[in-house]
């Protein structure tokens, strides 16, 4: 017994005050030690005391507060998503049918029958019908939160919805029996319009961050089910990886993904070790060498001794650390939040202090206690204390700067990355596939003792047959370059050095220079165009024919078209770029200094890759993290913001939040300026939505504003907060696009720096 943490999937989340209530009802039940809320990825990490708490009584808090615990499997968790979201569109349709036929009713009453109060005791009827439907309704989830929230002392936008359309409610039951001045009807209409314009905006935040969240595939997929296990007596059988041991032997063959860690004990072969380095150049690995599950055999076969299993082995390490990354990654409170915080209990006292005014203020000059105007200043305050722009307006800023932001190949995944963006100070770039293409391609061609359209034309020939990465670049050059190459009359691979083969007649050896000196190849003269190659990070391989080296071939990963662009962008904008990488420190510096990037990391392995950004947010820095990889996922978790390539892995789309939809790094710096401009109109829409409130507020203390008028302030502060929101964009042509798949990967093209829409 002792400390334990449990961590789960939370449905029903819509903005950050919901994680924060969750967090601060968390924090006042006794026997929780400690409790991390993540609203990007709809996660909560509980830390609490289990001689005083059970699982069971950790969850029913959580339920206790009207959100859901999702299932750990990723599908079925996407399907209870859309579940969620079909429950959310019919509470919109029932609530929205509701408020369609009040406003029929109260245009009929003004418009036709030119009057605000009560047409007929039928109507009266009618509308208390109409908002205990909406209230208990498609509302009662709404009644259950801020329930649960205010018997724990918090004050959230529930509760602050709540008391308006209590408060609309009561002010018709009073006009019904006590007070017959009062606009039964209006007051009635209230309840209805606030719960749905609430119903509305959290089905526009679900519907957004439910169509963001398509990648449902496992990072554990990589690896196989089963393996070939080899026994004692020499036996293959094949065998769950599940019940593989420490020191078992399995034989992987060419092609196979390597089902465990563990370590080379018999061949030679070539492994693609992108998933754990996310480098694209192979690792020759011979026996005395570590190999890592999920990543992919090559040419040889293998005979390999398992060392880790289970939660030890590498790729159940990378989920950990993705696990735990999102559960703890600080938690940002939205503006609208932050105003809330003070703006709840401050409508409430208000309310409060506007009934006692007109109770106790005709004292002062001898008249008697006014409690119908005080009723009435109380409710209106009330009524017009919740800003339903407000709960709109960082959705619909979400919206456009999403639609405007799916137009050039962006996807904005969640709220935060719109918020932070603005602050963000450091960009961390991983090198391959980020910066760098992510596949082998022929760099130069040097001809040393001939043409260097021969030197590639016999490489290709020589090479026509080999299985391995880099003689397909080679290939690969040939044909771009038009050079043509026929097969090898003869042709011998030597895993891990080099081909032998025989071409039109002459012996040609393709390798690596160490090789090539071992098969007694002069290499004396050449050694500063080999030194100068590798200086550019460059593999070389060098080319000889009848034991004369005719040239060399340096083969390396191409570096992206906008990444030197997309730098210098970065730094005009005030932001640090830094690249972090697996490769050598070689290689990766050769590529920053070709891209303007002064801070290079190099062999950081990828939970090191967390900590690094990790160290820069303590150090005070907001940091976005943009990489394609497995390797990078933990970092794009820990990141203030995550931004994943599209091209990339589809464990690293789903830590980010934002996705670029193909593989053009200049969207890093689209997103940014799109985030910026969609902060700054969720800032206007903010300062819209208050100022209705604030001067609705301000007038209903007299007790002589009519619930009409509170209505109509709703209704011009959600047209000023639609209007400033998408009337620029419509004029520009960009028009809104909510439609967020990630299978919908585009690459957008490229003017100037900038993408535009494919």
């Amino acid at each position: 017994m002792g400390t334990t943490h449990e961590q789960f999937n939370v449905g029903g989340m819509s903005c950050s005050f919901c994680a924060k209530s969750i967090e601060k009802a968390y924090n006042r039940t006794d026997g929780v030690e400690d409790v991390d809320v993540s609203l990007a990825h709809e996660e909560i990490l509980v830390q609490y005391d289990d001689d005083r708490l059970n699982e069971v009584e950790v969850k029913d808090t959580l339920r206790d507060l009207g959100y859901t615990i999702r299932d750990p499997d990723k599908a079925k968790r996407y399907e209870q998503q859309q579940a969620e979201l079909a429950t959310g569109k019919r509470r919109l349709l029932l609530a929205g049918g509701a408020s369609i036929v009040v406003a029929a009713l109260m245009g009929w009453m003004i418009l036709v029958m030119g009057r605000f109060e009560s047409a007929s005791p039928a109507m009266d009827l009618v509308t208390l019908g109409l908002a205990l439907g909406t209230m208990f309704g498609p509302g009662r989830y709404i009644k259950q939160k801020a329930f649960q929230s205010l018997r724990r002392g918090i004050f959230n936008q529930h509760v602050l919805l709540e008391a308006g359309a209590f408060a609309g409610l009561l002010g018709g039951l009073l006009g019904l029996f006590v007070f017959p001045s009062f606009p039964t009807v209006h007051f009635f209409a209230v309840s209805v319009f606030i719960t749905t314009y609430h119903i509305l905006s959290e089905y526009t935040s679900l519907i957004v961050r439910t169509r963001a969240s398509q990648a449902v595939q496992s990072l554990l997929d990589l690896q196989p089910d089963t393996a070939r296990r080899v026994g004692d007596d020499g036996i293959v059988e094949e065998a769950p990886v599940d019940d593989l041991d420490v020191g078992d032997r399995v034989r992987v063959k060419p092609g196979g993904n390597i089902p465990v860690d563990g370590t080379v004990v018999e061949g030679e072969s070539t492994v693609d070790e992108s998933v754990a380095t996310g480098e694209s150049i192979p690792e020759e690995k011979a026996a005395g060498d570590e190999v890592i599950g999920g990543s992919v055999n090559e040419t040889g076969t293998l005979l390999i001794e398992v060392t880790a299993t289970g939660e030890d082995a590498f790729l159940n390490q990378v989920a950990r650390e993705i696990e735990e990354a999102r559960a703890m990654k600080p938690g940002i409170i939205q503006l609208a939040d932050r105003v809330l915080k003070y703006f709840v209990p401050g409508v409430l006292t208000i309310a409060a202090l506007s009934f006692l005014f007109w109770v106790v203020a005709p004292l002062a000059w001898g008249a008697d206690p006014n409690v119908q105007r005080g009723a009435f200043a109380a409710l209106a305050v009330l009524v017009l204390g919740y800003p339903c722009a407000l709960g709109m307006a960082t959705p619909l800023a979400l919206i456009r700067g999403g639609g405007k932001a799916a137009n050039r190949g962006i996807l904005m995944r969640s709220g935060d990355a719109f918020q932070i963006f603005p602050d963000v100070d450091h960009i961390v770039l991983d090198k391959t596939g980020t910066i760098t293409v992510g596949e082998p391609a022929v760099s130069d061609v040097v001809g040393l003792d001939d043409e260097e359209s021969n030197v590639l034309a016999t490489a290709a020939s020589a090479e026509a047959f080999s299985e391995h990465p880099l003689a397909d670049a080679i290939l690969a050059a040939a044909d771009e370059h038009g050079v043509e190459y026929g097969d090898p009359a003869a042709f011998d691979s030597v895993t891990g050095k080099g081909v032998r083969a025989t071409v039109n007649g002459d012996a040609v050896l393709v390798g690596k220079p160490g090789w090539l000196s071992d098969e007694r190849i002069d290499l004396s003269n050449d050694h500063d165009d080999i030194e100068r190659l590798q200086g550019r990070g460059l593999t070389v391989a060098g080319v000889v024919r009848d034991g004369n080296l005719i040239g060399l071939i340096g083969i390396g990963d191409e570096i992206k078209g906008d990444a030197a662009a997309t730098v210098q962008r970065m730094k005009e904008a005030g932001i640090t770029p830094v690249m972090i990488t697996g490769d050598n420190e070689r290689t990766a510096n050769a590529v920053g200094e070709e891209v303007g990037i002064d801070r290079v990391m190099t062999n950081v392995l990828p939970d090191e890759k967390r900590e690094e950004i990790g160290r820069l947010q303590e150090a005070g820095h907001r940091v976005a993290m943009v990489g394609d990889g497995i390797n990078d996922a933990p970092a794009l978790t820990q990141a203030d913001i995550g931004i994943a390539i599209g091209a990339g892995t589809d464990i690293a789309i789903e830590s980010a939040d934002i996705v670029l939809m193909g593989d053009r790094l200049g969207g890093v710096m689209d997103a940014y300026e799109i985030g910026n401009e969609s902060y700054r109109k969720t800032r206007q829409n903010l300062a819209t939505a208050f100022a209705f409130n604030g001067i609705g507020v301000a007038a209903a203390t007299t007790g002589l504003v009519h619930p009409v008028f509170a209505m109509l302030a709703m209704v011009l502060s959600v047209s000023a907060v639609l209007a400033n929101s998408f009337a620029g964009q419509l004029l520009s042509g960009d028009g809104v696009n909510t439609d967020f798949a990630l299978d919908e990967r585009t690459d957008g093209d490229v003017s100037d720096g900038r993408a535009t829409a494919d």
